[in-house]
């Protein structure tokens, strides 16, 4: 964490307790301008204006109504295809672009991701039945008149076991532990602090292979969000939106993304892995969660 006598981010020179430290009356301001422009110039982070802010609100709103009903879809014997479907289907009637379609190298072949048991992220929906004891997480992400959401729920499918009801609550627990502390003035790396220390406790780890990241305008966008401890001494500030989404397991840390389809990404040992993720806005006096699914 930056300290009161460090140098201050802006490059003025003097420390950060005289010049950007934050709620102290003597504290040398940015005018919004001056600030939009260091942070896009220094960390490719895009503040946004009240404008801007309004669309991505919207386009939280609708990309968390979408993960409601499509959750609420998510039962015994459906299948991971039928439920992106349905997400596909609620996004054209809405007027909205599915994000992840034909993102990235190799293109993403589908418009949500779902990912079962063991499989971290990314997950392909296909032919797979969903199971009586399974834990899935549903990914998805809006474009709305130009403008961003991303949001993630899990959803247990009848009666699952101890370890995978484990992950499920403890990711959530990570996530909105993290967002209580979230206000300008704090780094991006008390982020991770926070959904590492509550994990650990927990008897869980923390997958440091994929991270949270800056949305809103692009898809991604900075800062890259680690959930794990980390260095990140950036500076939270109002305008800045970005998602939290903790990846869980139940054994080891790491990942291993297939080498068949290049996205689908799975615990090292097969033991169970859960994610919740949430769009964040950071306000003069501390954060509003952007997207509102229900859990």
């Amino acid at each position: 964490m930056i300290n009161r006598n460090d140098q201050c981010w802006c490059d003025s020179g003097k420390k950060w307790k005289n010049c950007h430290f934050p709620n102290k009356g003597t504290a040398k301001s940015s005018s919004p301008e001056d600030l939009k422009s260091q942070y896009f110039r220094k960390y490719h982070i895009i503040l946004k204006t009240e404008e801007e802010i309004r669309g991505i609100r919207r386009a939280c709103r609708l990309t968390s109504e979408i993960l409601d009903k499509t959750c609420a879809m998510a039962k015994e014997g459906v299948t991971t295809l039928e439920l992106n479907d349905y997400a596909h289907k609620l996004h054209i009637e809405a007027g909205a672009i599915p994000a992840p379609l034909n993102y990235g190298y190799p293109p993403f072949s589908k418009s949500i991701c779902t990912s079962i048991n063991e499989v971290v992220c990314h997950g392909i929906p296909d032919n797979t039945k969903l199971r009586n004891g399974d834990i899935v997480n549903i990914d998805l992400s809006c474009i709305l008149d130009g403008y961003y959401g991303d949001c993630s729920r899990m959803v247990v499918i009848g009666s699952t076991t101890p370890e995978r009801q484990l992950v499920v609550d403890v990711s959530y627990e990570c996530l909105m532990k993290s967002i209580e502390i979230l206000k300008p003035g704090i780094p991006v790396s008390a982020i991770g602090d926070a959904i590492e220390s509550h994990a650990t406790a927990r008897g869980c780890s923390v997958v440091y292979q994929f991270v949270g990241h800056g949305i809103g305008i692009e898809f991604h966008e900075g800062p890259q969000v680690a959930h794990n401890r980390n260095s990140n001494h950036i500076l939270l500030v109002p305008g800045m939106t970005f998602t939290i989404e903790p990846m869980i397991n139940a054994g080891v840390p790491e990942a291993i993304v297939s080498k068949k389809d290049q996205w689908t990404a799975r615990t090292e040992d097969g033991r169970a892995s859960a994610q919740w993720e949430h769009t964040i806005l950071i306000t003069d006096k501390g954060h509003e969660i952007l997207t509102t699914w229900k859990r």
